[in-house]
């Protein structure tokens, strides 16, 4: 029986899972990803830890497996993470992360040409860090254009000038049209340094002769275009039907409803993703697990957590974040974080926090309905976060509306599934 696997590259580990024809998990890895450098509003990281990671969970999980019955791979990452590669795939720079936000006056500039409803909108854009790289001289015309999971696929394969539709949207592609839009030459942005843009799953090579020696793994083996890590946790959670929606707690929160139509609110951080003929409106905030790690370790997270009581609000109004700036459902670069009072119990505290989380996920929720989103119907939970249970109560009483786990908890089951998909669709 053939094998599928999919690749996650999350802001904290790399995560690696192989499904069978009937979509059973085969095997499993994991590998930790250092914590990518902030100074202010720059956060960046070499991609060579990302290759690291890739290639550490590839060898492990092929351990586990029949590796000669991998029929493909497949990859997601984070969006709006920007890379520069020459014409062979090599950086030209460190990354610069999805939550970066140095390109303050590109993204004032992209606000004048782009359309509204554009997901290339605001400093964290992928647009906008493209633009950043312009101004520095940093871009040549050899240049190109490369996010996180195009470049481990490229990686993979030696193919590096092709990108998925999910991840090309905050570099202004345009999914109506499907094509790079004319807006973009205002811009003094060239074609040349943008990716030629697929659906996901879309075959665009084989993995490379090296590769399939090291890892034991077919020389047919192919590699598909990619996604989004949200993207990919919805298509893992079991949601289907329009007004279910997918809250992925992981080092940030995203929030994501199934729609008929498309929805972008760019001054919110809101924009919208097609899948499968319907669209996935949402937002990430930058709030999320990160900020209880900057507090807790694992373990002291994992020994609280029985003690939380969801039922006995502590009162607390937070707005929990790591540093400064917010993206959604405030969309607000110089926006605070609120963690005081903070009380002698650090129980209460850790409880303030997820308190503070669900309110930022009802928050989101209510403004994506206001703006023409069905309010969720269900709410399946992803995300290290998601083996909370007082904390799916306390966010189950905010929202008022049932929380669940999702039915896979895993982005690579998802990226996963769209290789299963695609190979049977042909």
């Amino acid at each position: 029986m053939p094998l599928y696997i999919g690749i996650d590259l999350g802001t904290s580990g790399c995560r690696a899972i192989a499904i069978d024809a009937n979509a059973q998990v085969a095997g499993e890895a994991y590998t930790d990803l250092p914590t990518p450098e902030r100074d202010g509003l720059n956060v960046q990281q070499l991609p060579s830890l990302w290759w690291e990671a890739a290639t550490t969970v590839l060898a492990d999980l092929t351990r586990q497996i029949q590796a000669s019955a991998v029929a493909a791979i497949c990859v997601d990452a984070t969006s709006s993470t920007l890379l520069i590669i020459d014409q062979n795939g090599e950086p030209q720079s460190p990354a610069l992360m999805y939550n970066d936000a140095r390109a303050q006056s590109q993204a004032l500039e992209i606000s004048t040409i782009a359309p509204r409803h554009s997901a290339a909108q605001g400093a964290s854009s992928t647009l906008a860090k493209l633009m950043w790289f312009k101004d520095q001289g940093g871009l040549r015309a050899s240049s190109r254009a490369c996010h996180q999971a195009d470049w481990i696929l490229g990686r993979l394969s030696g193919e590096f000038h092709f990108s998925d539709v999910n991840n090309s949207l905050k570099l202004g592609y345009d999914p109506d049209l499907r094509l790079w839009p004319l807006w973009l030459e205002k811009l003094a942005v060239s074609k040349s340094w943008l990716p030629r843009v697929v659906k996901p799953g879309t075959k665009i090579g084989t993995l490379k002769s090296k590769l399939c020696a090291q890892f034991n793994l077919p020389p047919a083996t192919e590699i598909l275009a990619g996604t989004t890590d949200s993207t990919a946790a919805f298509i893992a959670s079991g949601a289907s039907r329009v007004g279910e929606a997918v809250t992925c707690l992981g080092s940030t929160l995203v929030l994501k409803v199934l729609c008929e139509q498309p929805l972008f609110a760019p001054e919110y951080g809101i924009y919208s993703q097609p899948l499968f003929g319907q669209w996935l409106a949402g937002g990430a905030s930058n709030s999320g697990g990160a900020v209880l790690l900057k507090y807790f370790s694992k373990s002291q997270l994992q020994q609280m957590t029985p003690s939380l009581q969801p039922e006995q609000s502590t009162g607390l109004n937070y707005y929990p974040l790591c540093q400064n700036g917010e993206r959604f459902p405030i969309n607000d670069p110089d926006m605070a974080p609120q963690l005081t009072p903070r009380p002698e119990n650090e129980i209460q505290f850790f409880q303030a926090m997820l308190e503070g989380m669900a309110g930022i996920e009802k928050r989101g929720y209510d403004l994506l309905h206001s703006l023409g989103a069905p309010y969720p119907l269900t709410v399946y939970t992803n995300g290290g976060g998601a083996a909370n249970e007082p904390w799916r109560r306390i966010r189950e009483n905010r929202l008022q509306t049932p929380v669940i786990n999702a039915r896979h908890l895993q982005a690579a089951y998802g990226t996963a599934l769209i290789a299963l998909r695609s190979c049977k669709n042909r």
